[in-house]
């Protein structure tokens, strides 16, 4: 199976008049808050700082945003080269963004929390060392909470009683190295799905090429460090030209996957360039993730 573009795709645009993201706006989180769409956007300016932006849309495409970013680097050398790659979990009643603070030390995983998805205040690094793509799950599982990140090249999942202190890291998917398109990194997407039959993971991969394509696997409910199912094959891969010609080419990258009735909402960056949203049945997707090969 195959995710499609949604006719109205892109939906959102650099806007020149504000120089933070008069250059590119891509890879945001989406969240279902009130009979609304939230979205929290990365974008960059003129001098390719990254920040957060906000932005509020009735029916998850089309979408009006503020001014003004709500999360911008404020940690010093630890983030002045921008705050990246925004994902938001809805969990216990509050907001937690996962975020990437990128700095002298090259770049970290970072957590944040909020009750009305516009002020932000950090709760502190998952770790201070190269790792990103970072989410958690909308629940607690055993009792604690649980995070997927990315050390390279693996998709990681770890455990905390306080979202401060993370402990038994492992890693849980591996690239393929017989499988070309996912066969030199892999890392996590937007928030897992809760569903009968497991966790329905989204993920992102690439091979020799550097082409980014997506896919997804389905997690035990009570034990997500077991992968029930990993199909092979990708659902989705750069074709549209803004997709391929970009400030980073042959790019789709996403950090929104949320289910809008029945069907899959999947956000994404094309080419670090603009956000797109791609759809699917819901039903198909898990069916793909329970019985593909």
């Amino acid at each position: 199976m195959q995710l499609v573009r949604h006719p109205q795709s892109p939906l959102l645009y650099p806007n020149p008049l504000h120089r933070w993201e008069a250059l590119n706006v891509f890879n945001c989180a989406v969240v279902q808050h009130n009979g609304l769409f939230h979205m929290l956007y990365r974008a960059q300016g003129v001098d390719f700082v990254s920040h957060i932006g906000y932005a509020v849309s009735a029916d998850g495409l089309n979408w009006n945003r503020l001014e003004h970013p709500v999360l911008s680097p404020h940690r010093g050398r630890e983030d002045y080269r921008g705050v990246e790659d925004p994902r938001v979990t809805p969990l216990d009643g509050q907001f937690y963004m996962t975020y990437t603070a990128y700095g002298a030390n090259d770049y970290y995983p970072m957590i944040a929390r909020s009750e009305n998805l516009i002020t932000w205040e950090d709760i502190g690094p998952l770790e201070k060392d190269r790792n990103k793509d970072h989410v958690l799950f909308p629940e607690k599982i055993g009792g604690q909470y649980v995070i997927l990140h990315r050390r390279p090249a693996h998709i990681w999942i770890g455990f905390s009683k306080d979202l401060i202190n993370w402990h038994d890291h492992q890693i849980l998917m591996s690239p393929r190295e017989d499988n070309d398109w996912d066969s030199k990194s892999i890392g996590s997407n937007g928030v897992p799905i809760k569903t009968e039959h497991g966790w329905l993971l989204f993920y992102h991969g690439y091979g020799p090429e550097h082409i980014y394509r997506h896919s997804v696997a389905l997690l035990d409910l009570e034990d997500p460090t077991k992968v029930i199912n990993r199909p092979r094959a990708f659902i989705m891969e750069p074709y549209e030209t803004w997709e391929i010609k970009g400030d980073v080419p042959n790019v789709v990258f996403s950090c929104a996957n949320l289910v809008v009735g029945d069907q899959i909402y999947f956000y994404y960056g094309g080419a670090d360039r603009m956000v797109g949203l791609a759809t699917a049945p819901f039903a198909d997707v898990l069916d793909f993730a329970r019985t593909g090969r």
